[in-house]
Order: C-alpha cells, then sequence, then structure tokens
C-alpha cells in the first residue's frame, strides 16, 4: 500500500541506523580509552567489581609502602643497635682490664674515663637516631597491612624501648677492680639484652618483608582480574567497528531507498 503519511519502511530503516550509529559510536568510545566499560550502561554489575578491585588494589599498594617504611624503621634501629654493641665490645675489654689488680689510680682513671664516654654515646645514640624526622627508640614501629576489608587487615608492630646507658643496666664505674668486676657483669647482660632486642627486629623485620611480598602479589593479581573485567579487547572491539560501519553504509543505504518510495506516490498523479 502506498502511503504519504507514514512510510513505516523509511522508519524502520532510521531506527536501525540508530541503533548501528549508537553501537559504532560505543565501539569507538572503547577504542578511544582502551576500556569495555566506559558507564554504568555498558556493564553495570562490571563496573562494580571494577570499582571494588580498584579500592582493594590502592589499599595494596598503600601497604606495600606502609611496610616498606615499616623495615626502613627497623633497619635503622638495627644499625645504630650494631654500634651499640661495637660499643659494648669496647666497655667489656676496659672493665676486663680494669678488673686485674694492681693497677694505678691514674690507670684506672683512664679506663673509667673512655667508659663513660661510651655510656655516654649509648644514649647519645639512643636520642639521636631518627626515621623521617621521629625517634626510633622509645616508640612502637611496624605497618598496617590491608586489602580495603576488615577481614584482609592486619597491624604488625614492635615496641623498641628507650635506648640509654642505665636502662641497660650499665650505671657503675672502673675505679676499682671489684667495682669493674661488678660492672663487667652488667656490661655482659647488655650485650645480651641488645642481641635479644636486634633479633625481635629482625623477625619483625622478616614478618614486614614477607607481608610486603603477599600484598604486592595480590595487588598484581587483583590488577590482572581488574584488566580482564575493564579492558576491552582491542582485536574484537576493531571487527566490531568495521561491522558498524559496514552496516551504517548500508543502513544509509535502505534509509535513501525507502524515502525514494515516496515518489512514486507522485508518479500516480500526473
Amino acid at each position: 500500500m502506498l502511503s504519504i503519511l507514514n512510510s513505516i519502511s523509511s522508519l524502520n530503516a532510521e531506527n536501525a541506523l540508530s541503533s548501528t550509529q549508537a553501537s559504532l559510536q560505543k565501539t569507538l568510545t572503547a577504542l578511544s580509552t582502551g576500556l569495555r566499560i566506559n558507564s554504568g550502561a555498558d556493564d553495570a554489575a562490571g563496573l562494580s567489581i571494577a570499582n571494588g578491585l580498584a579500592g582493594n588494589i590502592a589499599a595494596l599498594n598503600q601497604s606495600v609502602s606502609n611496610a616498606s617504611d615499616g623495615v626502613g624503621v627497623l633497619q635503622t634501629a638495627d644499625g645504630a643497635l650494631s654500634q651499640v654493641t661495637t660499643l659494648l665490645n669496647r666497655a667489656v675489654t676496659l672493665a676486663t682490664e680494669a678488673s686485674n689488680s694492681g693497677l694505678s689510680t691514674s690507670q684506672y682513671t683512664a679506663l673509667d674515663g673512655e667508659y663513660q664516654d661510651i655510656l655516654t654515646e649509648v644514649g647519645n645514640i639512643g636520642s639521636s637516631t631518627t626515621f623521617n624526622g621521629a625517634a626510633v627508640f622509645g616508640s612502637t614501629v611496624g605497618a598496617y597491612i590491608s586489602d580495603g576489608t576488615t577481614g584482609g587487615s592486619v597491624s604488625i608492630t614492635t615496641a623498641l624501648a628507650a635506648l640509654t646507658a642505665g636502662g641497660l643496666g650499665l650505671k657503675g664505674k672502673l675505679d676499682s677492680s671489684t667495682d669493674a668486676q661488678a660492672e663487667l657483669t652488667n656490661i655482659t647482660a647488655a650485650i645480651a639484652t641488645v642481641a635479644g632486642d636486634r633479633g625481635t627486629i629482625g623477625a619483625t623485620q622478616n614478618q614486614l618483608t614477607a607481608s610486603q611480598g603477599v600484598a604486592s602479589t595480590e595487588a598484581t593479581n587483583l590488577t590482572s582480574a581488574e584488566n580482564d573485567i575493564q579492558n576491552a579487547d582491542i582485536g574484537k572491539t576493531v571487527a566490531s567497528m568495521t561491522q558498524f560501519n559496514v552496516l551504517e553504509q548500508t543502513g544509509m543505504a535502505a534509509l535513501s531507498q525507502s524515502n525514494q518510495v515516496q515518489q512514486s506516490v507522485l508518479k500516480l498523479l500526473q
């Protein structure tokens, strides 16, 4: 039936062409951004999952940084305690020498003078050792490791006691063999204390390093999963673009042809 009011074939062709152009535009957007999902309309569920993964990845990457900072503080503390151990080993030599009988007053004075300098230096190390502007000793060191969820979060910490000669039990003098022998016992105990502290620091450092590795691996795996959900398959997208380009051209040709049918009505009036 010929009609001049409505052309159903023309309307169908126009609707089909509009649909093709919308699909072509979506395909071009995917190619320009490299993303399969550019809005919630593309894949609401996929977008929600991808955004959730992005949050997890951000938390894990920061956790890696947190662990790295914690390891840095612990390495600083261990380096300082290593210096203290060296000083205490020298103190053992001094106390052992002073424990021997028959030394002159001037010799005891010289030995004790050097020993007091060692005690002062131990205190200086304790007060001057800092990381990022904050005192290391007398603080709690560690890191917060998280994937962004409550169940996937943990704090790894260790307390570093204030470092002073008195805190290590060193407060005697080497002004006689008797005093030197008593102080030698204290120095030996202090060396054991420092060794124990370094062991604790090392264990916590290993724990942080392991957690850092796990967080880094998990971030990599989640990034891969996010890419699978979010990123466009370029080969498939290019094929779709080619298809929609052809359909657009044939659709425009079909629309033009359907419009020409209306001209047949004029021929009847001639």
